[in-house]
């Protein structure tokens, strides 16, 4: 299992940090180092970067985000969408994997970011006033668009990263950013006919691997 290089910085300013703070605890009574440690240990498991191989069907839409399945809202209207909108939200705790990856194939219409506060991901305002990036997807047939993931910050995450841009073209499954510390995606798709929601709220999910809603028309 690989290290997400977005996570370089944090990885070596706290080898640095806690080394030092653990080194100095050590001269104390050894097992005081014990805590900067698992600290340091945490750092390195948050940034993991698991390889993953979506095998799903072309109609298939996957979880963009580690973690929990938080809330399964039917929208009258969402603007982007342009009529009825499933939105699926998922929580990433500071456990989770924070590694974002396309729920399909397709091209990227356009990215937004909006900036805002960081209330805590589980409060039910976060996807609205949070920071938050946008990726809106033109997905591949047979599944119907568009398709938008919503990388949104959380109480502890400040800094969203998204290397995807428009015109970029996404398979499924692919890794596309990273949001840093405890966080929210959502994934935001047409509600019409034919379109069969696989997960239930409280549902364990991991990104490129479970399988959210299913495109049957």
């Amino acid at each position: 299992m690989g290290l997400a290089k977005e996570g370089l910085r944090e990885i070596i300013i706290s080898t640095l940090v806690l080394g030092a703070v653990a080194w100095g605890l050590s001269l104390v009574h050894w097992s005081l180092a014990l805590i900067p440690s698992a600290v340091l240990l945490w750092v390195f498991w948050f940034f993991r970067d698991p390889k993953r191989l979506a095998n799903v069907d072309s109609n298939v839409l996957i979880s963009p985000a580690d973690g929990t399945v938080t809330e399964i809202v039917h929208l009258d209207h969402h603007e982007q969408i342009g009529g009825p909108a499933i939105r699926v939200g998922i929580f990433l705790s500071i456990f989770n994997v924070h590694i974002n990856r396309s729920p399909c194939a397709g091209t990227v219409r356009s990215v937004s970011y909006q900036p805002g506060k960081f209330l805590d991901a589980r409060h039910e305002d976060a996807g609205r006033l949070n920071e938050s990036n946008t990726l809106l997807i033109d997905p591949a047939s047979p599944i119907a668009g568009p398709v938008i993931v919503r990388q949104v910050s959380g109480l502890i995450a400040r800094r969203i990263i998204c290397h995807a841009k428009a015109e970029t073209k996404l398979v499924c499954g692919e890794r596309f950013g990273l949001i840093k510390f405890g966080s929210r995606t959502e994934l935001i798709v047409p509600d019409i006919q034919g379109i069969e929601i696989k997960t239930n709220v409280g549902d364990k999910v991991q990104a490129g691997l479970t399988s959210l809603i299913v495109c049957t028309g």
